[in-house]
């Protein structure tokens, strides 16, 4: 199981016949904190004229946007629909507008928010979040080498090691090869080791 989300938290900016665009966006877990950071945004920016959003979340599959006095559907919804073009959840995007005096029309404001969040998408980088078994496996010192490239070659990630009598590794295994891991950690071990499982999370697996 994966999903997409952006990197970080970024903005971009341009003018349009003398209004100032900025698009904001930042990754969100839940609904509390999406709505912190427009909060956060129109705050800031509390003598725009105008601070559209949009949010998509895994939780309960929410989508939520707002045109902010906006003509209606030519701000939030284009904002919103950068967001699943993108394939993109547990984000937030607001864009900024400073009006400059010259009316855009429903087509060019369309167009202006739309550029506002794809450009705020781009400034942010998309990332891939997998589904991962948190593995604990405990070796010896000899298989140690072994373990730890064995781990990222399968496309995992090692989170934490422990020296003492033994290694004690805690890495992240995408769950569609954690079965590939298992045979393969038993193979090459001639069956000494196994791995414990301790839960699951979603990680950023490299190369995705």
């Amino acid at each position: 199981m994966e999903y997409k989300t952006s990197a970080c938290e970024a903005q971009a900016e341009f003018i349009v016949k003398r209004s100032r665009f900025i698009g904001h966006i930042k990754p969100v877990a839940a609904q509390e904190q999406a709505l912190e950071f427009i909060a956060g945004i129109k705050a800031k920016h509390w003598d725009a004229a105008h601070n559209v959003y949009a949010y998509v979340l895994r939780d309960g599959q929410t989508r939520r946007y707002s045109d902010d006095g906006e003509p209606q559907g030519t701000a939030g919804v284009p904002a919103l629909d950068v967001l699943l073009k993108e394939n993109l959840t547990d984000c937030a995007v607001v864009v900024t507008r400073y009006f400059g005096g010259v009316l855009l029309g429903a087509g060019g404001l369309v167009r202006a928010y739309s550029h506002a969040a794809k450009a705020a998408v781009d400034a942010g980088g998309i990332i891939t979040m997998s589904l991962c078994a948190v593995l604990k496996i405990s070796c010896d010192y000899n298989f140690y080498g072994k373990l730890s490239s064995m781990i990222p070659e399968i496309g995992g990630v090692i989170q934490d090691t422990a020296f003492a009598d033994d290694v004690d590794v805690i890495a992240d295994i995408p769950l569609n090869v954690l079965e590939m891991f298992e045979a393969k950690l038993a193979d090459a071990s001639l069956g000494r080791f196994k791995s414990e499982k301790k839960g699951e999370i979603f990680v950023k697996v490299p190369g995705k």
